[in-house]
């Protein structure tokens, strides 16, 4: 299958059922065996993904992609075994990030709802033209980059964050901010834009914020 058929929902769902790292072996970079750049989406999805995962409190080095050919048979065993290696060194998941495993359910559910948005963001703005992988890895570490995160997902994803939350029932802002790690000032602001889409509503009764 070619690599570039490995979707961000792919990676998520293996963290979902308890995998503490993912592998993803791919074509050398400029040798695609379909002529599409699949091995170039990868590598954009992989960049993302890691991104995702520190954004959450996930040690990004649990997901990897290396770059190989189906003759060099050595350069798989040998990806495979340093990675099986580095993710022993980083533990379980989630418990060697200092999470539990309810934290962890809520962060990679919040994520894999908002998907299908990230794919869309991803087409229409962090879809790159095929060059170095150097390049790749510096835009992605970029200010530019991470202003686009920004702009695009984070703000996303802490909306998504809420709402999961909610469902469990009203919370007071502060509530809120404790659990996600936020300011106040941001969770108001996540509220408020939140209200506007109608997602969520003020229940004065309660003086707390719930499902609408």
């Amino acid at each position: 299958m070619c690599s570039g058929r490995v979707d961000l929902a792919h990676v998520f769902r293996a963290f979902s059922k308890g995998a503490d790292g993912v592998f993803i072996g791919a074509c050398h970079l400029n040798e695609c065996n379909y002529t599409t750049h699949g091995n170039y989406h990868a590598l954009t999805m992989v960049n993302l993904a890691k991104k995702l995962l520190e954004h959450v409190g996930l040690n990004p080095q649990r997901l990897n992609i290396e770059f190989m050919s189906g003759s060099e048979s050595n350069l798989f065993v040998e990806g495979v075994n340093g990675f099986v290696k580095k993710v022993k060194e980083l533990g379980p998941l989630g418990r060697g990030e200092g999470l539990g495993d309810s934290d962890v359910k809520f962060k990679l559910d919040a994520v894999t709802r908002l998907i299908p948005y990230i794919r869309l963001v991803e087409r229409e703005r962090l879809r790159l033209p095929a060059m170095p992988e150097e390049e790749y890895r510096k835009f992605f570490e970029s200010d530019e980059l991470k202003r686009l995160f920004e702009e695009t997902v984070a703000d996303k994803l802490a909306i998504a964050q809420i709402v999961s939350l909610l469902r469990q029932g009203p919370l007071s802002t502060a509530d809120i901010a404790q659990r996600l790690g936020l300011t106040p000032s941001k969770v108001s602001k996540h509220l408020n834009a939140s209200s506007r889409q109608r997602l969520v509503r003020y229940d004065e009764s309660l003086k707390r914020f719930a499902l609408a």
